[in-house]
């Protein structure tokens, strides 16, 4: 190709080295002070001097820009988003062909300017292109939230956006708290009275004061209805509710007044099962009924554990006293297998040893009274006896002293019970009404209730073992 064939301001000759850049867009491509010049009729000298020369219009502008098409007229270039078209490329035009040597004059700064103006409009487009994308979904979805605008295409900004919305309701709409509550009396706090503690430390106080005034009442067999509801039972029933978590079974078998006789399994190794049975029978009978316990006279030689235990209400296990607390319409309590029961290994678990000659058959036959049988299970658990060391029993005067996996191994705090799993199920009551107070001089009768009784305890042990799952968590 010779020097003299006409180039575009858009292509570059291949000799120079240069790579070829886009088409420039109409009214956007910055032209070189040459070309400037040129289309004015006047040197770039003179361009640049004359002050009447307009300023170049930069890339960014949103002005139209006008060209001059070939019959002389005026017309307004549209901006394709594309870039400019053939005929409104420098040097594609009528009167570019008709003038060779101004398109080879202006061919370097054009090819300049092309490079430059594509670059800014590039950039101008990211821009706009973005800036575009906001404005036109937010009109799409919210058309009622754009502002209007007027036939010039200025916006029309309202002084409220929302109207009337954004009002705030007038002063007299308000109410007051008192206003409230007497509209509607049900929506007032409730007044709290006294707290648990505050209950307890009351109580203490009241305790103490009728301790001190001598205002209390002890029967005849060293009962003492005060200090076992302040003192004795409240400091057992963290063991009853939170440590074995006892359950009751049958409450409604125990009558809510006069006598009855109940009639238990013994075991444990110490006798927690008594004093957890009359917890049980205090706290969740609806009568709050005290159990009148028979005891050996083993327990009130202890020093401070005797008179304690005859404050809470026991007495001897002789059918004289028994008979006089069941007359006299006492809950009674009897474990009729004694040391043997609570002292047996813990292989014979759960299996009920021998219930000694039937006395308390007897006292119920006199006094007429119902036999409600009580099966205990959890007990054997909690000092799992494996072993005895008659010697010391012996030194002591206690009937065995038991070895467990915790004593004496661990020593005072072997003591300490395991957290076994109780259920305490009271049975149907036996009556004893029906026969005359002498039968209970027979001994055949006797024997025949008092094995009744066994068995029932006996297979409502079995029934209770066959439905827990485990011994400690039930």
């Amino acid at each position: 190709m010779s020097d003299d064939a006409p180039r575009t301001p858009g292509t570059s000759d291949p000799g120079d080295g240069r790579r070829p850049g886009p088409p420039p867009r109409a009214g956007r491509a910055r032209r070189g002070p040459d070309s400037a010049a040129t289309r004015n009729g006047s040197s770039p000298d003179r361009a640049a001097q004359d002050p009447a020369v307009p300023e170049q219009r930069s890339a960014d502008t949103k002005a139209p820009v006008t060209r001059r098409s070939a019959t002389g007229t005026t017309q307004a270039a549209r901006r394709p988003r594309g870039g400019a078209t053939g005929a409104d490329r420098p040097g594609s035009g009528p009167e570019s062909a008709g003038n060779p040597a101004r398109k080879t004059r202006g061919g370097a700064g054009a090819a300049r300017g092309t490079r430059a103006g594509s670059r800014d409009v590039a950039e101008n487009r990211t821009r706009t292109g973005r800036a575009r994308t906001t404005p036109a979904d937010d009109a799409t979805q919210h058309p009622e939230a754009q502002p209007a605008t007027d036939d010039a295409g200025a916006q029309v900004i309202p002084l409220r956006a929302d109207g009337e919305r954004r009002r705030r309701k007038p002063a007299e709409t308000s109410t007051t708290v008192e206003e409230a509550m007497a509209a509607h009396p049900s929506a007032a706090p409730a007044e709290e009275g006294p707290s648990a503690a505050e209950e307890t430390v009351e109580r203490l106080f009241a305790f103490l004061r009728r301790r001190l005034d001598g205002d209390y009442s002890v029967d005849e067999f060293g009962f003492d209805p005060d200090l076992t509801d302040n003192v004795l039972i409240p400091a057992l029933r963290p063991l009853y509710r939170s440590w074995f978590r006892v359950e009751t079974i049958g409450m409604h078998h125990v009558p809510d007044v006069g006598g009855a006789l109940v009639v238990a399994n013994h075991s444990g190794t110490l006798p927690l099962d008594s004093l957890m049975t009359a917890v049980a029978l205090h706290d969740d009978h609806p009568a709050q009924r005290h159990l009148r316990m028979l005891g050996a006279d083993l327990v009130f030689r202890l020093p401070v554990l005797g008179a304690l235990t005859r404050k809470q209400g026991a007495t001897l296990a002789c059918n004289p006293d028994a008979e006089r607390l069941l007359s006299s319409g006492e809950l009674v309590g009897v474990w009729p297998e004694g040391f043997k029961g609570i002292g047996k290994p813990f292989r014979d678990r759960y299996k009920l040893q021998r219930f000694g000659r039937g006395g308390f058959v007897s006292a119920a036959l006199r006094t007429g009274v119902p036999i409600i049988p009580c099966a205990i299970v959890g007990a054997e658990e909690i000092y799992p006896k494996i072993g005895d060391i008659t010697p010391l029993a012996r030194l002591f005067g206690a009937p065995y002293f038991p070895v467990t996996p915790t004593f004496p191994l661990l020593g005072p705090l072997g003591a300490v019970p395991l957290p076994s799993k109780w259920y305490i199920e009271f049975g149907e009551p036996i009556r004893t009404d029906t026969f005359d107070p002498v039968d209970a001089d027979d001994p055949m009768l006797v024997f025949n209730l008092t094995d009744q009784v066994r068995e029932t305890i006996q297979h409502t042990l079995y029934r209770l073992l066959s439905q827990r799952r485990n011994a400690f968590l039930g």
